[in-house]
């Protein structure tokens, strides 16, 4: 089995995702040659080998009619440096389609870049109030910013990994200016992309996650944690647009294969006893622990010295965020003690489909062991989204996006 893995150790964006899987091996020739109709000439699109904090990483450039969300912290939605031209960065879902029509994506590639669009459309519906028929593309609808959707999906239907995993994500901090004023870092439409994903703030005081990055790592991604039990074949790195003295500005990118001696993961368990703490305190801290890169947070009831009734807080995690955990336990709890160990556990193979409902595009999670489908289930999310936006209930589209799935596996 294939793995890919996403270090978002300093943050991503479109560009540096395509950079690192160019840097890990995928042939700059295949990503111009999928443009098609979106790239000007040959030479519009284009690498260049630069520095990042002492580190060698590809960056992937782009020049076209306009200025986007390639690279962050470079336009005026992402910081100082160029401005992007607003003639031509406000596009419509059917525009960018067209846009994405004329690539020489494959079928399924073609429609897995109009669900990213369709899911970033739903986003900025949801945040501007604006029906999706309505919805203007910004940054994001800016040339440079297809392109790189465009040439991540080629290059990840060309690497054909099995299983992408994504670790947690480093979202900068500090606040940005856009089109519509000065916004907290991450940017509304990012921080929307990343829900129930691990995020935290690094040193940097910068907007280190656009919300390109956002999308392709997010709709690639099944799972967020440590780096799998892998054999590693490729390493990538993709550069940003800055360079920071503390850590360099990279995508990381590991290609390999699955480790069969290591068929289970390891984890580690953190565990508390509390009895004494207000009871409205524990929602706040599974939240925190969440963020912190926790996999799972549950508390049980139990019965503690003088019978006094308390709450065990348990916490699974990858190993190198124990550390981080532990000191967010001791901060927001009343404990004055935690225990961990080690533990073993194997997981399903996990897979995220698009699939085309009457309603709206709905995420299917798809698990499987050994190539054999054991569960499938439509992302809850979506489905309340959709059932919001059409006045059907929850279960109507949960049918929908079922009887959708199934038509297409038979298909």
């Amino acid at each position: 089995m294939k793995v890919l893995y996403f270090d978002c150790f300093s943050g991503a964006s479109g560009d540096m995702i395509v950079g690192a899987l160019i840097d890990a091996g995928v042939p700059l020739e295949e990503i111009r040659g999928a443009l098609g109709s979106l790239s000007i000439d040959r030479n519009a699109v284009w690498t260049e080998r630069v520095q990042r904090a002492g580190l060698g990483a590809t960056k992937f450039q782009v020049r076209g009619e306009d200025a986007g969300d390639g690279d962050h912290h470079h336009h005026h939605h992402h910081g100082a440096g160029a401005v992007a031209t607003e003639a031509h960065a406000h596009r419509t879902l059917p525009e960018i389609y067209s846009l994405i029509d004329g690539s020489r994506l494959s079928a399924t590639g073609k429609d897995r870049a109009k669900a990213l669009f369709a899911r970033l459309g739903e986003v900025e519906g949801t945040i501007h109030g604006t029906p999706l028929e309505k919805v203007h593309l910004h940054e994001v609808g800016a040339l440079d910013s297809i392109v790189d959707i465009v040439s991540a999906v080629h290059a990840l239907e060309l690497l054909g990994a099995n299983r992408i995993v994504a670790s947690p994500v480093n979202v900068g901090s500090g606040t940005i200016r856009s089109s519509h004023g000065l916004y907290p870092v991450p940017a509304p439409a990012t921080v929307r992309l990343l829900e129930g994903v691990p995020i935290y703030s690094g040193t940097q005081h910068a907007e280190m996650v656009t919300p390109t990055g956002a999308l392709l790592i997010t709709s690639y991604a099944t799972e967020f944690g440590g780096i799998p039990a892998m054999t590693i074949s490729k390493i990538g790195y993709g550069a940003g647009a800055r360079s920071f003295d503390d850590t360099p500005n990279v995508l990381r990118v590991l290609i390999g294969e699955a480790d069969a001696s290591a068929p289970s993961h390891t984890v580690v368990v953190i565990e508390a006893e509390i009895d004494d703490m207000n009871p409205q305190i524990f929602g706040v801290v599974m939240d925190k622990l969440l963020a912190a890169g926790a996999l799972d947070v549950f508390y049980t009831p139990i019965q503690m010295k003088k019978n006094r009734p308390g709450t065990l807080l348990s916490v699974i995690a990858p190993p190198p965020v124990r550390e981080t955990l532990t000191s967010t336990i001791f901060r927001e709890t009343t404990t004055i003690g935690v225990r961990y160990r080690e533990m073993t556990r194997e997981c399903l193979d996990r897979e995220t489909q698009t699939v085309t409902t009457p309603f709206g595009q709905v995420r299917f999670k798809v698990a499987s062991r050994d190539g054999e489908v054991l569960n499938a289930s439509p992302e809850f999310d979506d489905c309340v989204r959709l059932a919001e936006a059409s006045g059907r209930s929850v279960k109507d589209i949960q049918a929908a996006a079922t009887k959708a799935w199934l038509d297409a596996r038979r298909s």
